[in-house]
């Protein structure tokens, strides 16, 4: 295995938490590949433009997230790779201590574009999550 390949996926989790937490989400094409398939517990989205259009539907006027991966594998077998992740996420408004938080287990399949690495196929299944009083 390429550390530079592995290294290169492994950061996609980073531009992957990057994007969503400041809202970039026309952006998403730096991180998926047009045709992505992508599965979360809130549904299945098709194509980058159903993706992006799930990531802006998704905003809360006022809360905030920050998102933190971890635990990252990557299984490297040519232009393609399988990665996986622990995923925590914190939902918060300014100054505030988070509301919610969730912990998820990210399974992706990578490939290798002229652009770079690229995620094609990610699932999102939530292990937990946790309400917070206000």
């Amino acid at each position: 295995m390429s550390t530079a390949d592995r290294l290169e996926i492994a950061d996609l989790f980073a531009r992957l938490a990057n994007m969503l937490d400041e809202c970039r989400h026309d952006d998403a094409g730096d991180v998926y590949t047009p045709d992505v398939v992508a599965r979360s517990p809130r549904g299945e989205m098709h194509g980058l433009d159903q993706v992006t259009a799930f990531l802006k539907r998704s905003e809360v006027p006022g809360v905030r997230t920050q998102h933190v991966h971890g635990d990252v594998l990557v299984d490297l077998d040519g232009d393609h790779a399988k990665a996986t992740a622990n995923q925590l996420v914190c939902f918060f408004r300014d100054g505030e201590p988070p509301h919610r938080s969730s912990g998820l287990r990210v399974t992706c399949a990578a490939v290798r574009t002229p652009a770079g690495w690229r995620f094609g196929e990610m699932t999102a299944a939530l292990a937990w999550t946790r309400e917070e009083k206000c």
